[in-house]
């Protein structure tokens, strides 16, 4: 199995099944955090979804770097051969892929020089160097991308991609398998959507061990491509940059395995305005004391607004994907989203 397996049906059954997803789930476990689960209630949450929602978060903003991320990464590092690892490794990223890059080559004891966007959140900057990471910071994505080619060119480093291919797709799925074991008879999960690295490992490894759970994807209006993948039928580009405030579920593109898992698992696709998830932010630092970045609100988001009537009385799981994020921004969302509240 390769990282460039081409995304068909044959292929995808041969690498994400339910004994991959376990042999990945035992092979990361004490290198990993099972973050735990909670119920979200309080006033605004019953003001909102009424008094008998039935609301489950899977709070992955626990895990190692403080995002999902950490399992796709390491999974796939963990793969590199002796000479991989003494070559290094590199990844581009917006923040919290350079973190859980950084992580994942201290975890195999190789270098990292990871190529971030200079409009990339301070504290994930800062948190990628406490895992020893050099990063190179470019002014765009194009450019980043290029810095980055050139890494692997000149210096020979290892690719880990921040949501595309297998092994990414089958560490995400073991956040999907806790999930569905941690909490019984869920209804319904609801899953962030950027690249697809996360949805499509939580999406297949939901509907493998619980069939009969549905699961549903969200992006920002301004980042939907997704959406726009599945209605070409195909991996697309964005025509433009997105300007969400969920920057981390922003890329330019879907590639063809999360896509294909994306387009199999997944039972529903919706998109939230940044209002909509300012307000999710706000109901998860009053009711479930959480403060997160945007990204890691979309999904709530999604159960407050596009999913509401159809989830009602439900039991609903929400993945809260991850918390890397400053307090000067945080304070700003928190704001705006409380004001929305009112």
């Amino acid at each position: 199995m390769t990282d460039t397996l081409a995304a068909t049906d044959a292929a995808i059954s041969a690498a994400i099944n339910a004994d991959t997803i376990r042999e990945t789930a035992q092979a990361l476990r004490g290198r990993i955090v099972d973050t735990p689960v909670a119920p979200l209630s309080g006033r605004h949450v019953e003001k909102l979804l009424g008094p008998d929602a039935d609301v489950w978060m899977k709070l992955e903003l626990f895990q190692k770097t403080g995002t999902f991320k950490a399992r796709g990464a390491l999974n796939v590092a963990r793969h590199f051969t002796d000479e991989e690892r003494a070559r290094g490794v590199t990844a581009v990223s917006a923040g919290n892929h350079a973190v859980a890059a950084a992580f994942a080559a201290r975890e195999i004891g190789a270098s990292a020089k990871i190529v971030v966007q200079a409009s990339a959140n301070p504290q994930r900057l800062a948190a990628a160097r406490s895992y020893g990471a050099e990063l190179i910071l470019q002014p765009d994505g194009q450019s980043a991308f290029a810095e980055m080619e050139r890494l692997i060119a000149e210096e020979g480093r290892t690719m880990i991609h921040p949501f595309e291919g297998p092994r990414t797709s089958l560490g995400t799925a073991t956040l999907g398998l806790e999930f569905v074991e941690q909490v019984a008879d869920l209804d319904a999960v609801i899953v962030a959507i950027g690249g697809g690295g996360l949805a499509s490992g939580v999406a297949a490894a939901t509907k493998i061990f619980r069939p009969t759970c549905e699961v549903f994807g969200v992006e920002p209006e301004d980042a939907d491509v997704m959406r726009r993948s599945f209605d070409a039928g195909e991996p697309v580009r964005m025509p433009r940059p997105s300007t969400t405030i969920a920057d981390s579920l922003a890329p330019p593109m879907t590639l063809p395995m999360s896509y294909a898992l994306c387009r199999r698992y997944l039972d529903g696709l919706v998109t939230v305005s940044d209002d909509e998830i300012r307000r999710a932010l706000a109901v998860l630092f009053q009711d479930g004391k959480l403060a997160v970045e945007p990204a890691a609100a979309a999904a709530l988001a999604a159960l407050l607004g596009p999913l509401r009537e159809r989830l009602a009385g439900r039991r609903v799981g929400v993945i809260v994907c991850g918390a890397n994020i400053d307090r000067v921004t945080f304070g700003t969302l928190l704001e705006r989203g409380t004001a929305l509240l009112d």
